[in-house]
């Protein structure tokens, strides 16, 4: 992970004053990086995730709006809402609940191998958020560990946001977002996604 130019930070927390106060990095990816920040307005924590300039500049803010307009749709227990958003001084945004668990990469690296209970209950919470999200029309994009959050012995299904902006405007090449070709999954993973289903 690469960390957000100090400027940027700066300039969030002047963009934001008054509605945000934008406490410190969480995290950084190819093509955002997440804020812990405390939401004035309703005295909480949130996580605010801000598209790398560069990225919101191909971008270009209607087109952003729109993607989190209809990702702002989704209500559902295992999916991450969406609960703010906008463009500020060129920064492009959305605001999420903050979430003190941990990722499912992170569970994973730590034991290695999940129990066969634990695994089957994700796996059937993180196949009804992306049930309820295609029942709308809407296609994750991304969906791995990392964007697998766990929190008080559930799933939520994160980063619904911008995938498909950011596929369809060529902003990303990384996210030339496939599935996995039928050759590359196991029996068992197979398995655990008909089990899920």
């Amino acid at each position: 992970m690469t960390a957000a130019p100090p400027n940027v930070l700066v300039q969030l927390r002047a963009a934001l004053d008054g509605r945000y106060r934008v406490e410190r990095e969480l995290g950084a990816g190819g093509m955002a990086t997440v804020y812990l920040a405390t939401d004035l307005r309703h005295d909480r924590d949130v996580a605010i995730k801000v598209l790398h300039p560069e990225l919101g500049a191909a971008l270009g803010s209607d087109r952003f709006l729109a993607e989190i307009r209809t990702t702002a749709r989704l209500q559902h227990p295992h999916i991450l809402p969406l609960l703010d958003s906008g463009a500020a001084d060129g920064l492009l945004y959305y605001v999420m609940p903050y979430v003190t668990g941990e990722t499912l990469r992170a569970r994973l690296e730590r034991e290695g191998q999940l129990r066969i209970d634990d695994a089957l209950l994700i796996a059937r919470e993180v196949a009804d958020a992306l049930g309820a999200a295609h029942a709308l029309g809407i296609v994750h994009r991304d969906i791995k560990p990392e964007n697998i959050l766990l929190q008080d012995g559930e799933a939520l299904v994160a980063d619904f946001g911008i995938a498909r902006a950011i596929t369809e405007g060529g902003g990303a090449k990384r996210s030339a977002v496939r599935p996995p070709h039928p050759v590359a999954l196991t029996r068992s993973a197979i398995e655990v996604c008909h089990c899920a289903t």
